[in-house]
């Protein structure tokens, strides 16, 4: 190479971020170490994770709006945070049109309702459980990674299903919830699939449903919410890459280049199955279609729930 040409090649920047908002171990925080470990010497020398955990992901997104538009942040997020908080919260402290710059979607992913300890081994389905909540009603509650999240309102649109009175209960992550399901303090969750599959080795974490329109592959045994009566929790939910808004379209180019070359890695793909993730990148453009579309089919359901 012509040293004048190596001259000219610009320096890649020592370090970029990608923020996730809930705690360590998760299926957020998976995602986006799998993905920093690959962006690594492709658009900074090193790339890290800064969990800000918090206010149900809203932390972490204030972090980005904040942050430079000069392409070496990103974050990676649930679909809830954009897509429904806005019908659940009167103010947020940003918008998620206007502030954000879609940048690729990451993964797909079911939910699971799972139980522990609190609650007996004879309870194997839905219908067992509803029926021991209606025994013991001061026990009937679920845990979930957020206050507005989906995985909140697959939890109280089977509540409402089933006639319970099935009290709520928010934490910052899937993991802790199951922490607390596990250790007898809640007595089940509602969570991504994949934040379970770890646990239910252990027999302290049982999945009693999965919420897709068909089984789930990572856990195949366990029959879904429709397949037990309740045929209308359908729902599956995305994670999905962004940025700053006004980044230069150079940088936005260079991190959906990367983040697809990441999520086709076949060891990236792997890893991500073993969370009960299917990696799924996109376009910039099919992400910004694909939060408008699901942002308009909760809507309806948020007022209905009355959130």
């Amino acid at each position: 190479v012509h040293p004048l040409a190596r001259a000219q090649t610009p320096a890649l920047p020592e370090t970029a971020r990608i923020l996730a908002g809930f705690a360590p171990g998760g299926t957020v925080d998976v995602t986006a170490r799998r993905v920093a470990d690959k962006l690594r010497d492709v658009i900074a020398k090193s790339v890290v994770v800064e969990n800000r955990t918090g206010a149900g992901g809203q932390i972490a997104l204030s972090g980005l709006k904040t942050s430079p538009a000069d392409g070496l942040t990103l974050l990676v997020t649930p679909m809830s945070m954009l897509g429904i908080y806005p019908h659940t919260y009167r103010r947020l402290p940003y918008d998620p049109v206007a502030d954000f710059q879609p940048v690729s979607q990451a993964v797909r992913f079911d939910f699971g309702f799972g139980v522990g300890p609190m609650v007996p081994a004879t309870v194997r389905t839905l219908t067992d459980f509803v029926a021991w909540c209606k025994a013991n009603a001061k026990d009937a509650n679920f845990g979930s990674p957020a206050a507005g999240s989906v995985p909140h309102f697959v939890g109280e649109l089977f509540g409402r299903s089933a006639g319970l009175d099935l009290k709520h209960v928010p934490y910052r992550g899937t993991q802790p919830a199951i922490a607390d399901m596990m250790g007898g303090q809640v007595a089940s969750v509602s969570g991504p699939v994949g934040e379970f599959l770890q646990h239910l080795s252990s027999g302290r974490a049982r999945l009693l449903a999965t919420s897709g329109s068909a089984r789930n592959r990572f856990a195949p045994s366990v029959p879904t919410y429709a397949e037990q009566g309740f045929a209308d929790i359908v729902f599956d939910e995305w994670f999905g890459f962004f940025m700053p808004a006004k980044v230069p379209a150079e940088a936005l180019n260079r991190a959906v280049a990367a983040i697809r070359t990441a999520l086709t890695s076949p060891d990236v793909v792997d890893a991500l199955g073993l969370m009960g993730l299917e990696a799924r990148p996109s376009t910039p453009a099919e992400l910004a279609a694909l939060l408008k579309k699901d942002s308009e089919r909760w809507a309806p359901l948020i007022k209905a729930i009355g959130f």
